[in-house]
């Protein structure tokens, strides 16, 4: 087992980065979706995240300590080619927080303005967190075709984000906002899939590992389950949030089930396109792993934090399951 220690991180790196992008993307997405014209539909889907949105952060908190301590060097060179996106991530992030609590105590005429930071920092660190992406799959490689990849990846990362955290809503809220949310994710998922199918073309086409993986025999026979699972699921949950709203809110839970498996989906391709690289071309999990010893003992960390952290976000979620209530801060 010591021997695939470095792969093993990779895989909690990657579970971690997974469970991240589920959660916090949802929330990520009902900050860009909120509206400035409706005050009591803002407050709804500020309190559909209010008791996760903070325990669903941690898990990008775990992802990056995962790699900075079993993949030091992988860490260093990841920020610093993407230590712009990340300065800016952070400013989202921060500004998400600032006005999250700052809308609960401004005044009527003010608190539309934070509400207006709420949605630019969701923006902000959506469309940083694309941009990375775009850059991380590609290596870091210079040129325009390069940086104009990881733009369309901004687009689409903020896009899928929209589409989940409108399913999201879909599944929290009733009435008039439900039916809204409902066309929202309708038209979130349309540009998502439509820029999952653009890196799907582009990222073969300008990645010769990634092509070889996916578009040679016996693969690429045994690979076409996933893009048709893919296609299932989003007529699936097209066909649905056509209906919305449904008779006593049947299958409520299913845009959001649907999406989040696309997510897992989507996730898999990009981890079968590039494991056992932690850095697309330049860096293994071997070669960017600490001394085995490092990782036993960061093992033993890991084995209680991550457990702990999953209990609490599973309690979380069962004890504010079911629609969304009253705004409340207190």
């Amino acid at each position: 087992m010591q021997d695939y220690l470095p792969e093993i991180f990779l895989g909690l790196l990657g579970l971690a980065t997974l469970i991240y992008a589920i959660l916090d993307g949802y929330d990520l997405g009902v900050g860009i979706l909120l509206p400035m014209s409706e005050e009591p539909w803002r407050d709804t889907m500020v309190a559909s995240i209010g008791p996760f949105w903070d325990a669903n952060e941690t898990w990008l908190v775990l992802a990056v300590g995962i790699m900075l301590i079993a993949f030091p060097q992988a860490h260093s060179l990841v920020l610093t080619e993407l230590y712009l996106p990340t300065a800016l991530l952070l400013v989202g992030l921060i500004l998400r927080g600032v006005a999250f609590d700052f809308r609960a105590k401004a005044v009527t005429a003010l608190r539309r303005r934070w509400d207006w930071a709420f949605k630019a920092g969701s923006l902000l660190a959506s469309l940083s967190q694309g941009y990375m992406l775009g850059r991380y799959v590609l290596g870091f490689e210079p040129g325009l075709a390069a940086h104009s990849f990881a733009l369309l990846s901004a687009v689409c990362v903020s896009a899928a984000y929209a589409y989940i955290g409108g399913a999201w809503l879909v599944m929290k809220t009733e009435g008039e906002l439900q039916k809204r949310a409902a066309f929202w994710t309708r038209r979130a998922g349309w540009l998502a899939i439509l820029g999952l199918v653009a890196i799907s073309v582009v990222n073969p086409l300008v990645s010769p590992m990634v092509a070889e993986r996916w578009l040679t025999l016996p693969a690429m026979i045994l690979l076409v389950p996933i893009p048709l699972m893919c296609l299932a699921l989003v007529f699936l949950v097209d066909r649905y949030l056509r209906q919305v709203p449904t008779q006593d809110d049947v299958g409520y839970w299913f845009p959001f089930a649907g999406v989040a498996g696309l997510f897992v989906l989507s996730f898999f391709g990009l981890a079968y396109s590039f494991f056992p690289y932690v850095v697309p071309g330049q860096l293994t999990a071997a070669e960017a792993a600490s001394a085995d010893s490092a990782l036993a003992f960061i093992g033993v960390g890991v084995a209680i934090v991550l457990p702990c952290i999953l209990a609490y976000t599973v309690f979380v979620y069962r004890i504010f399951n079911g629609k969304a209530s009253e705004l409340r801060y207190h």
